[in-house]
């Protein structure tokens, strides 16, 4: 009953954090949103962790108010996971993939979501019934591992086109996107609007020069 209440209540916290990041996502970018919920999730296992060593010390003084605290932190966790983390395999990685790639790299990330889901699932009672507080920690070097590589490695998407990434990755860019300030800017390069309005003013001359004339156009009802 009491593990029912904690799905739903995650469930729930979970979705109200993806409301609140809907908004948000475009105004503060991806990079940004990705950073502060990895950020949030260390924080929750580190309080978690330190909470549950105290509720499992023999006569400590606190054993329930310690184990309520880490139940307020568990429930942040769900909070902090659906401002952005939630949102990875179904939004990132098809922007991050070249135009061919897209629903290639959208299957794959879906397919790796579920199977570390199912891992998850699987390992987590048989981790803390042999570990128990310390199991937790390897969530928060999970965490702590995580949030380094997206501030070094995953470039910004936000008010950008798929042409403009794919546009991105063809000058071969850096590793390291923090080396490049267009990578993490959230603001759309000027480059990429003037190539935008360029391509534009050249299709419609275009369409223009290949407008028929008037002269033509009595030729073709003669």
């Amino acid at each position: 009953m009491i593990a029912g209440d904690f799905s739903i209540a995650s469930a729930v916290l979970s979705s109200r954090g993806t409301l609140i990041a809907a908004p948000m996502v475009e105004r503060f970018g991806r990079h940004v949103m990705m950073s502060i919920s990895t950020l949030i999730q260390l924080l929750c296992f580190i309080l978690i962790t330190v909470l549950i060593r105290f509720t499992q010390r023999p006569r400590h003084p606190f054993q329930t108010e310690v184990a309520k605290a880490s139940v307020v932190w568990f429930f942040t966790y769900y909070i902090g996971l659906g401002l952005r983390m939630l949102g990875i395999p179904w939004l990132y990685l098809t922007e991050i993939n070249s135009l061919p790639m897209g629903t290639k790299g959208a299957a794959a990330a879906t397919m790796t979501d579920w199977l570390a889901n199912f891992l998850v699932v699987e390992v987590t009672p048989i981790g803390i019934q042999n570990l128990e507080w310390k199991f937790h920690v390897t969530w928060a070097v999970v965490n702590a591992v995580t949030l380094p590589i997206i501030w070094a490695f995953f470039p910004e998407t936000a008010n950008r086109t798929l042409e403009d990434l794919d546009a991105y990755y063809r000058e071969n860019p850096p590793l390291l996107v923090i080396k490049d300030k267009e990578a993490t800017s959230v603001r759309r390069p000027q480059r990429f609007v003037a190539g935008r309005n360029f391509d534009v003013e050249r299709i419609t001359g275009e369409s223009l020069n290949k407008r028929p004339t008037q002269e033509e156009n009595g030729r073709a009802f003669e």
